[in-house]
């Protein structure tokens, strides 16, 4: 059985950033979000009493899932997946280039690893016959979105919106993304129409999250209330729209953290 070397793998991981600006503001997002990932995929893992090998496997996973972005920002100084897929490169910079071997030594795991990198953005899973690929697909996409939740409880407004947080409490909820609120599904980028529409998509994450564990993490951290309330809305149309929307989310997470 293969030996997977975590402090190795960080180490090696810390070496292959040097090549990027460790000064700009989106590189240090970046890896300050890749560790906090780990730390996530941890938290599932120990709560939902994974297997030391499965945990150190998740773990691995974490480090490396958002290898492609780095490059992504480099090239074109964006998060934009239309201009370049951050989990196509991953693998190819990992599989087709053999970077995989400077995290790893032993191939045991390559097909779970680049399964879980190169599905961990989709809007949604393939079908997955495979049930060990499949476990670490959604481990990798929990852990990745609740880093997400993180990210907007604490980076400033103006850097998610590019428009200052004033011109967004102006704004109203779009009638098709409460509708997808209502029916406690994830919200694609097409059908956002304002800068809230995108907020309310960041708060829909919860609708796609696969274990207990996952929603006790947002239920700690109180990021449903923190992300809502993060805004004075202005119109009163959106207060009592948000309001609805808070609720649909904590009803719908506290249901789930029980389960």
């Amino acid at each position: 059985m293969g030996k997977i070397d975590l402090e190795y793998a960080k180490k090696n991981f810390r070496d292959y950033l040097k090549a990027y600006d460790q000064q700009d503001e989106k590189i240090k997002l970046k890896r300050i979000h890749t560790f906090c990932v780990v730390d996530a995929a941890g938290y599932i893992c120990r709560r939902e009493g994974f297997s030391q090998e499965d945990t150190s496997l998740a773990l691995l996973i974490a480090l490396l899932h958002d290898i492609g972005r780095f490059e992504q920002l480099k090239k074109y100084n964006s998060y934009d997946d239309n201009i370049m897929n951050h989990a196509d490169f991953g693998v190819q910079v990992l599989f087709e280039e053999g970077m995989i071997r400077r995290f790893i030594e032993t191939e045991e795991y390559d097909e779970i690893i680049r399964s879980a990198i190169a599905y961990h953005s989709l809007y949604a899973l393939p079908e997955i016959a495979d049930k060990r690929i499949l476990l670490h697909c959604q481990i990798i996409r929990d852990a990745d979105k609740l880093d997400n939740f993180r990210v907007k409880a604490t980076e400033s407004l103006e850097a998610h919106f590019d428009v200052s947080k004033e011109v967004v409490e102006q704004e109203t909820v779009s009638e098709n993304i409460l509708e997808a609120v209502r029916a406690h599904r994830c919200i694609l980028r097409g059908e956002r129409t304002t800068h809230l529409d995108m907020w309310i998509s960041y708060l829909a994450f919860l609708f796609d999250l696969n274990f207990p564990s996952s929603f006790c993490f947002i239920k700690e951290h109180d990021y449903i209330n923190h992300n809502i309330d993060r805004m004075e809305y202005a119109q009163q149309e959106t207060r009592v729209r948000m309001e609805e929307i808070r609720k649909l989310c904590l009803d719908y997470l506290e249901e789930k953290s029980r389960a």
